[in-house]
């Protein structure tokens, strides 16, 4: 309620000086609030531009030692694995995610070795940059079948938890996925092991450039809108969460991003859960091109973060996490 008005009451008078916006200042962002999504690539001695992505790289396992040293450094708390499989990997049953020495598997048993818990490891449990047909989960007359896929994203999650995976990322959006994940994890001794559920991902048009970076954009041949949410939705997503958590689930994500800040706080006020915020590749392309293009500021990053944390996100996923805990730690 407003209590006095002008002249007696000036806003603006909390806004001279830099040592008083700070001091005022509702939200902050840390390099605790970041996380930092990494590209892997089979070979050796290899970093690969991503062609949609400036600035972005795919890395082989053993170029991820000196990018985790600054991760590491820079205090970010959390990698996020996303492999781009090899064709000749590939095929419609989306095997290779049930090897443990695919690309993934191997990078943590990699981090895990090399760092020890001085970061956490978060890896995606779906299909896509394994299947030949690039969706989520299995094929049956063009839909993406449910329950079959489950009891793959259940073996899969399982593995990734053997390997020292810490956070699980169910990110296909099946139904129930959670709930069997969390029963297989337990019944398998890995109670400690936490569940990030991809609760809240929408069928988005921001999502192209990382699917040019993991090779699945060719060979989508179709959308993702029978099993990924409608963007026009937001009590749709307060119910995913719900069935979530009740499922198990530590921690929810909300992806895209920006366009869905809504989501977000009402996600938040609704449930008091810790909820991530995925800032995806399109927003991340937007932003980086607009910047060399010299049509925005290079602190149209920190805003764009900032945006999240005031809408309620815990954590933010984002490819500019390490260029921003860099910033951060100079302040």
């Amino acid at each position: 309620m407003i209590t006095g008005k002008y002249p007696s009451l000036r806003l603006r008078r909390t806004r001279k000086y830099d040592w008083s916006r700070r001091l005022v200042q509702e939200n902050n962002l840390s390099s605790s609030d970041l996380i930092y999504p990494i590209f892997l690539m089979d070979g050796k001695n290899k970093k690969q531009p991503v062609r949609s992505m400036p600035g972005i790289y795919k890395y082989s396992i053993d170029q991820l030692g000196s990018i985790l040293n600054n991760v590491v450094k820079h205090k970010i708390p959390m990698v996020a694995l996303f492999p781009s499989t090899p064709i000749n990997k590939k095929d419609k049953l989306g095997t290779e995610a049930l090897n443990e020495n695919n690309l993934v598997c191997r990078a943590i048993r990699f981090i895990k070795k090399r760092f020890k818990n001085n970061i956490g490891i978060m890896s995606d449990v779906a299909l896509d940059p394994y299947t030949a047909h690039g969706h989520d989960g299995l094929l049956k007359n063009s839909y993406v079948i449910n329950d079959e896929t489950v009891k793959i994203l259940t073996k899969q999650a399982l593995i990734q938890a053997q390997m020292g995976c810490d956070v699980i990322a169910p990110s296909d959006m099946m139904d129930g996925r959670v709930g069997k994940i969390r029963k297989y994890l337990d019944k398998n001794r890995y109670h400690d092991v936490q569940i990030l559920s991809y609760a809240v991902k929408f069928a988005s048009n921001f999502y192209g450039p990382f699917r040019d970076a993991v090779g699945s954009k060719k060979s989508l041949k179709s959308d993702k809108k029978n099993y990924q949410m409608d963007f026009s939705n937001i009590n749709e997503a307060i119910r995913e969460v719900a069935l979530d958590i009740k499922e198990g689930a530590d921690m929810v994500m909300v992806k895209p991003g920006l366009p869905y800040l809504d989501v977000i706080q009402k996600v938040k006020e609704n449930f008091k859960i810790p909820v991530l915020a995925y800032q995806v590749s399109g927003e991340y392309s937007l932003i980086k091109n607009g910047i060399e293009k010299n049509l925005i500021n290079k602190n149209s990053i920190i805003e764009s973060l900032m945006c999240f944390k005031r809408a309620g996100a815990t954590a933010i996923v984002s490819y500019f996490a390490l260029d921003i805990a860099k910033k951060l730690s100079f302040n």
